[in-house]
């Protein structure tokens, strides 16, 4: 509070949240590391979703004590000093910001990790409260009206709400085993498509992703006539051709004879109980 500024307050407020953030991502990610187990036989990649959770949470927290902060403000002025101090270390670590989300997104990205875009677009977002922050000041200075940086450091707030709500969405959606985007859809749909075309059918599909883990399970419908083994072939290079179009993923499939009327009895996602 050297400066008295609201509006730099709640800049260091979301910067402390970065800080936590990182820590906790990175106790995370090294979690989501490891390998499959016994206890974990399908990895333990949604240890990124607590993290991103996490921190969509510490950031709605911020956003209240600079909402509630910047209220106290409004109601009790206070005059601006040493602007020119809080405005540089401001513009200091929004450049810093900016650099290192750059990095996080790019890694991101190629590496599918939730939790390093997460970090990255919070960043992201607390640059551009930076920037609004610093406008928001120079402007107040210049014009003298002091009420003008508490009412920024409630739009940064309310843009700061908007980022927690986006992250605790996508962590909530990782959490429930939200099925694959519709771009990875239509690659498994492209795959499948190759086979139709011999006569093979296909139907209780499913698909869910936990973190960079994709994980797929489909019925393939074969002609009962097929030996095992070929139905086995089958299914051995139907699994590598969808693991080859879809990175980082673990398919299961199940054979059924086409001519039997059962085999068709489990297009839902549950087979229905028989009496």
């Amino acid at each position: 509070m050297l400066t008295g500024s609201v509006g730099l307050l709640s800049d260091a407020v979301e910067s402390l949240v970065n800080l936590v953030g990182a820590i906790v991502a990175l106790s995370m990610l090294t979690i989501a590391a490891r390998p499959a187990d016994e206890d974990h036989p399908y990895g333990h990649g949604k240890a990124e979703y607590f993290s991103s959770g996490v921190e969509g949470t510490l950031i709605l927290l911020a956003a209240i004590s600079i909402a509630v902060a910047a209220v106290l403000r409004l109601i009790s002025p206070r005059p601006l000093e040493q602007m020119g101090i809080g405005l540089a270390v401001s513009a200091f670590a929004s450049l810093v910001n900016f650099g290192v989300a750059r990095i996080l997104l790019s890694v991101g990205k190629r590496h599918e990790s939730i939790t390093l875009e997460a970090d990255a677009h919070h960043l992201m977002t607390d640059v551009w409260t930076s920037a609004g922050v610093i406008v928001g000041l120079v402007a107040a200075t210049l014009t003298g009206w002091q009420p003008l940086d508490p009412v920024v450091a409630i739009a940064v707030a309310v843009n700061i709400v908007w980022s927690g709500y986006k992250l605790l969405h996508r962590s909530v959606l990782g959490l429930l085993d939200t099925a694959l985007s519709a771009d990875d859809q239509q690659t498994i749909a492209s795959v499948l498509e190759k086979y139709r075309s011999q006569g093979i059918q296909f139907h209780a599909l499913m698909t869910r992703q936990a973190a960079s883990r994709r994980f797929v399970s489909v019925h393939v419908l074969v002609p009962g006539e097929w030996t095992v083994l070929r139905g086995h072939q089958l299914l051995e290079q139907l699994e590598l051709d969808l693991r080859r179009a879809l990175r980082e993923a673990t398919v299961i499939t199940h054979m059924e004879p086409i001519e039997d009327p059962t085999s068709f009895a489990d297009i839902g996602l549950d087979r229905e109980i028989s009496h």
